[in-house]
């Protein structure tokens, strides 16, 4: 989120500051106004923190140019003088923008090796310092350097990483956040590193499943609209002008490409209209809910998001549970990163209510949600009995990623082979037809013979 610096006095005449973080310059602007009525000071200015350029230069040395954060160009100037430089210039970069999201790969593997480092005993600051240095993206370096000075500085390190949420994530921004505070960084780096693969993983799978058949077969569906509409008509007319009566495919096939031809806006709009508007749909809260809830009925593909949502839900949980009674945070961090609207609403709307207000177990909240399967809710209710709630949900997170990564493949591969037996059984038809127009024979010997040739000659 964006950085802000208020700047105020008191009703003595004394000079304050301080800073915050808003959506935008209203929001923080409303944060400012509260704070002010709350200290009892006077707002003076606020200032967003945002990216100046400089160029610099010590002695006869070439000048060096460079981008700072800061909440204005004095404090950017005053920076560079101390430290000895010559400030040619200090100005506001255009067009600067927010926060870009890092590649999630590139996110990856930095929480993967960030592991990996400390758990050879690194100290983390060393371990930034080490990292910094490797990253190609521009936006994630220049988060991680934040990140370091920051800490340096001592402030706390969950709001230091929330502030990068944009980059990270802020499922990620959160977990490395809590991290810094607790008793085994590598643990919980190493379990959020574990979900962002698998996460990752799941998307490619899904990808391959569903989008590339989808675009294969739209493709093929154009390819066989421009031939039917544009090339097998030219072919077919031309024994039409001659009054030859025509086979039946090719008979079909002619009148199909006429009525294409007249209706080809309304066969678009038929198309595209109806794409576009759930697209929009699904953009929406109330959509997204709705799709969600219902992409589980799916055959084959809706069972195995149920359960990858699942996983992931007890990936997280495991991750951040500790078996004491301050696990309402957890559930909820948990059912925001399942990565499914119906399941996260049903479990705090429904769970989390039953917990607090009536103070139901945890399987019995789970249960009521009727969002888990019943071997999830088995499982549960086995753990909860031997107090090993945590292992259940780690035994669980990995039986369904053995499950659906297995069922997954398999489902790969059918439709891979539908998708073929239909590209298939399209390139068969169009050969039938196209193949068709040899048997046909003119009603007057020689007369199409003698248009062939008068039409060559000409």
């Amino acid at each position: 989120m964006p950085e802000y610096r208020i700047e105020g006095v008191t009703v003595a005449g004394k000079q304050v500051a301080g800073a915050i973080t808003a959506d935008n310059k209203k929001s923080a602007k409303q944060k400012a106004e509260e704070m002010a009525r709350e200290k009892k000071f006077k707002i003076t200015a606020i200032h967003e923190r945002t990216t100046f350029l400089y160029r610099v230069q010590k002695g006869t040395d070439k000048p060096i140019d460079g981008e700072q954060k800061a909440f204005s160009k004095d404090e950017v100037k005053v920076a560079l003088e101390k430290m000895g430089f010559r400030v040619v210039y200090v100005r506001r970069k255009l067009f600067a923008g927010g926060q870009k999201a890092a590649p999630a790969v590139d996110v990856i593997t930095f929480v993967r090796v960030s592991a990996d480092l400390m758990r050879q005993k690194l100290p983390y600051n060393e371990v930034l310092n080490l990292l910094v240095n490797d990253i190609d993206n521009p936006a994630l370096r220049e988060s991680v350097k934040e990140i370091n000075a920051e800490l340096k500085q001592g402030k706390d390190s969950e709001k230091v990483f929330q502030k990068q949420a944009p980059v990270f994530g802020k499922f990620t921004a959160h977990m490395l956040g809590l991290a810094s505070k607790s008793g085994n960084m590598a643990e919980i780096y190493d379990s959020t590193a574990k979900f962002l693969e698998r996460n990752a993983q799941f998307k490619r799978n899904l990808k391959s499943a569903l989008i590339m058949p989808l675009v294969t077969v739209f493709i093929l569906m154009l390819a066989v609209l421009f031939y039917v509409m544009y090339i097998f008509p030219a072919t077919a007319e031309m024994f039409e002008k001659f009054k030859i009566d025509l086979p039946p495919m090719t008979k079909a096939t002619l009148a199909f490409s006429r009525w294409a031809t007249s209706n080809f806006l309304w066969i678009m709009l038929v198309m595209i209209v109806p794409a576009v508007l759930v697209g929009r749909f699904a953009s929406t809260e109330k959509g997204r809910l709705f799709l969600d809830k219902n992409l589980w009925k799916v055959p084959v593909i809706g069972s195995l998001m149920h359960k990858t949502a699942i996983e992931i839900f007890c990936r997280v949980f495991y991750a951040l549970y500790s078996g004491s009674g301050e696990n309402i945070d957890v559930i909820k961090m948990s059912a925001e990163a399942c990565g499914n609207k119906h399941m996260e609403k049903q479990i705090k709307s429904v769970s989390i209510p039953l917990m607090l207000e009536k103070g139901k177990g945890l399987t019995e909240a789970f249960e009521a949600a009727n969002v888990f399967t019943k071997t999830a809710i088995s499982r549960f209710s086995s753990g909860a009995e031997t107090g090993t709630v945590r292992n259940t949900a780690l035994q669980l997170a990995e039986y369904y990623e053995k499950e659906t990564t297995y069922r997954l493949a398999n489902a790969i591969e059918a439709i891979q082979l539908a998708v073929a037996m239909y590209i298939m059984i399209v390139l068969m038809a169009l050969t039938v037809v196209s193949s068709e127009t040899a048997v046909v024979k003119p009603k007057a010997p020689g007369t199409f013979i003698h248009y062939i040739g008068s039409w060559l000659s000409f």
